[in-house]
């Protein structure tokens, strides 16, 4: 059964959507899952398997026996935040200070990065004889830390608030000296034990060092960084490892890369990856493309990603009339425009399926002055054609360096999701 130290262990095990990834890759393969390369032949697929590309996992469970595509439910999230991602030539400098140059990731709430102790992770291409691979690289100390400017300096701010210029202004410090070129890919290639020559690109982020916990009187709150959408991560692949055998329908996870910009990559939701695999297991499992169009016709996906609890200090930015409690049950989100893509038939489904796992659900509507965001589910839904409800936990601070939900209800969408893939 999940409890909410797991999803504190997996939150702190993946500062990027590398490690997020490797992370869920990792968890799937002790659960019994097969883990296959994209690269090799399919020919006999196992029954519960999985794909890890790059920062996104593919992960099935389907009936043994029985038609090659079965009517499925699936779950989608991404393993991807908003945060400052470290630039190709990044060694930089001002006034006696080295820097890094960064740029902004996502829609991130940059004032959060300032005055914080942050390391760095991500990956870094490296060349071989065999030609270049990529290897994951992380750092978890202090290293690098963006200094606010002393209020003595800016007196504007108590009158005009705090702005922020993304070019001037987010620049983190990370040493004392003259600006030193080439300097950022000798501590890389240092980091890897590789020489610097070899050290041929990366997609390395900062992170906040301070570890996921419990937070408040009695532990009622989860403090984190990257809870948008790792909680959802975690619960969609803690539901699937729960999944039994002998069931008529089949369970999908897709865990997509690059939400946050939009989704269109390879690994993104309105990528080909989800598709590709799913031609290619129902091929391999004796099937057409014809087969997986008409399985597709009669699934259902849940799109798993974070929502707005009502702020208690910004209430009027909310819809009045659908307030929305931390920890007061998954949330269901729609929208007529679209920016969800929840319909009436899926709501009804993931509502049954909450009831079934005996957990309270929650609606969210955005106010008419205040636009909403979107997420993976209409990409996912206007891509393969398939029914959708877009769902979420309850949390404040979305896009920040450190997020904050509930405690309860992280565990209660596991429970859902659980019941949303055993109709």
């Amino acid at each position: 059964m999940a409890d909410i130290a797991d999803l504190l262990a997996f939150l702190d095990a993946s500062p990027t959507p590398y490690h997020a990834a490797a992370e869920a890759d990792r968890r799937l393969a002790a659960a019994g899952s097969t883990p296959l390369a994209l690269d090799d032949a399919w020919s006999d697929p196992p029954a519960r398997g999985h794909v890890l590309a790059d920062g996104a996992v593919i992960a099935w469970a389907l009936p043994a026996t029985g038609p090659a595509a079965p009517p499925l439910r699936l779950v989608g999230a991404h393993t991807d935040s908003p945060g400052l991602r470290i630039k190709p030539r990044p060694d930089t400098g001002a006034a006696g200070w080295r820097q890094l140059a960064v740029e902004v990731y996502g829609g991130a709430l940059v004032n959060s990065w300032l005055d914080r102790d942050l390391g760095l992770a991500g990956r870094v291409a490296v060349l071989g004889p065999d030609g270049p691979t990529t290897r994951l690289l992380r750092v978890d100390r202090p290293l690098l830390r963006v200094p606010q400017l002393a209020i003595h300096l800016d007196r504007e701010i108590t009158s005009q608030g705090l702005r922020l210029d993304r070019q001037r202004h987010l620049t983190p410090v990370w040493d004392v000296g003259p600006v030193d070129p080439g300097g950022f890919r000798r501590f890389v290639a240092a980091a890897l034990d590789v020489d610097p020559d070899g050290v041929s690109g990366w997609d390395l982020m900062v992170h906040d060092l301070s570890p996921a916990a419990l937070l408040g009187v009695e532990g009622a709150l989860v403090s984190s960084g990257r809870l948008d959408d790792l909680c959802s991560c975690w619960a969609a692949v803690s539901a699937l490892t729960t999944v039994a055998d002998g069931r008529d329908t089949g369970s999908v996870v897709a865990l997509f890369d690059h939400e946050e910009v939009g989704s269109v990559s390879t690994r993104g939701a309105a990528g080909r990856l989800l598709e590709d695999v799913l031609e290619r297991v129902v091929a391999g499992r004796g099937g057409s493309r014809a087969d997986l169009r008409r399985s597709l016709a009669s699934s259902m996906l849940a799109s798993a990603d974070m929502a707005h609890a009502t702020h208690p200090n910004y209430a009027e930015r909310h819809e009045p009339g659908h307030p929305i409690t931390i920890d007061g049950g998954p949330v269901v989100k729609i929208n007529a425009n679209q920016r969800y893509a929840t319909e009436p038939a899926t709501r009804a489904a993931f509502e049954l399926a909450c009831d079934a796992a005996g957990v309270p659900v929650q609606h969210f509507v955005g106010h008419n002055e205040v636009p909403c965001g979107s997420t993976i589910g209409p990409a996912t839904a206007a891509g393969l054609g398939l029914a959708t409800v877009d769902v979420g936990v309850a949390q404040l601070a979305m896009h920040s360096a450190r997020e904050l939900c509930g405690a309860r209800d992280p565990v209660r969408m596991v429970d859902a999701l659980g019941a949303w893939f055993t109709p």
